[in-house]
């Protein structure tokens, strides 16, 4: 039996996203879930993002054509184990069942084999604790959601990690036309997370001190930084007003921006209310008159247009 497949693990809405960008890039890809009707389901998401892809001119129709024939699904680790060259591990977001998986990953790979994890929050050093054999070859690869769509992958070396086989796990992510980030240290929130996370930590600071309302917080991000910043990185933005003007206003602006190191008290006020976002109807807004369907298309839409001028003018 060949060993020249994609094994994904976990047939959710990440795990779907990435089998349908492993399929274009001409891969053998395993969607492996605990059930084949869980797994087919992924398989139906998969054929949906592929068909996104084409239908915007993201994807050749030749390609896409060939990848709609290239995914398979499976409920059998072992033997899908038998054909992987590579594995993404894409299933729920639970440090024990991972640490498990990759436990027996470990046992039923050869050497060569790097295993991937698409976790979003827990360390991969963590994840590969239980690794007796080889936990040198474990690597965190996030995927940004929509995995079809959001080009990002943070590859993150764990403590025992191999520096090298993150080289090889962007190489093959390059192929993939995604485009990887190597980050060098294991750290919560891995890179871009943290960024985010500190972009967060201000907006709730700036809607607990009332200094303006929830929706002109977002539409301060959106029309502002957040429009320039599929061209214009954070440190692009530095050099072009210049290092000594950014200085300046750092000394000026940071004395008096959050440095909460615990999340913000309006978020265990919610949460106390039963206002948890859009699952339950309302958080920051309320979703009986916004619509997260409408405002999910809108960002799937604008990612899109982004992916397509990136496409008209590359870097």
């Amino acid at each position: 039996m060949s060993r020249d497949k994609v094994l994904i693990i976990g047939s959710g809405l990440m795990g779907s996203g990435i089998a349908s960008r492993s399929a274009l890039a001409g891969h053998k890809t395993i969607l492996l879930d605990a059930n084949l009707e869980a797994a087919e389901r992924g398989l139906q998401k998969a054929l949906a993002c592929i068909n996104e892809l084409e239908a915007h001119n993201l994807a050749d129709p030749e390609a896409a054509a060939n990848a709609r024939t290239l995914i398979s699904t499976s409920d059998n680790l072992e033997t899908a184990c038998g054909e992987a060259e590579y594995v993404i591990e894409a299933i729920y977001e639970n440090l024990g069942a991972k640490q498990a998986l990759f436990a027996q990953l470990d046992t039923l790979l050869p050497p060569g084999v790097i295993i991937l994890s698409n976790t979003s929050g827990l360390r991969i050093t963590d994840i590969a604790a239980d690794m007796e054999h080889h936990p040198e070859r474990a690597l965190t690869a996030h995927f940004w959601f929509p995995g079809h769509l959001v080009p990002l992958v943070e590859i993150v070396i764990g403590d025992r990690s191999n520096p090298s086989l993150a080289e090889d796990a962007k190489r093959l992510l390059l192929n993939w036309g995604k485009a990887p980030v190597i980050v060098k240290r294991d750290l919560p929130g891995q890179l871009a997370n943290r960024i985010l996370q500190a972009v967060i930590r201000e907006a709730t600071s700036i809607v607990e001190m009332d200094l303006c309302e929830p929706e002109d917080v977002d539409l301060a991000i959106k029309m502002g930084m957040g429009i320039r910043f599929p061209v214009w990185g954070a440190l692009e933005h530095v050099d072009a007003v210049g290092v000594d003007l950014c200085r300046n206003v750092q000394a000026t602006v940071l004395p008096d921006i959050s440095a909460a190191t615990t999340p913000a008290k309006c978020f265990d006020e919610k949460i106390a209310a039963g206002e948890l976002g859009a699952k339950s109807g309302k958080g920051f807004y309320d979703w009986s008159i916004k619509s997260m369907d409408a405002l999910a298309d809108r960002r799937n839409r604008f990612i899109i247009e982004a992916l397509q001028f990136h496409q008209r003018n590359p870097e």
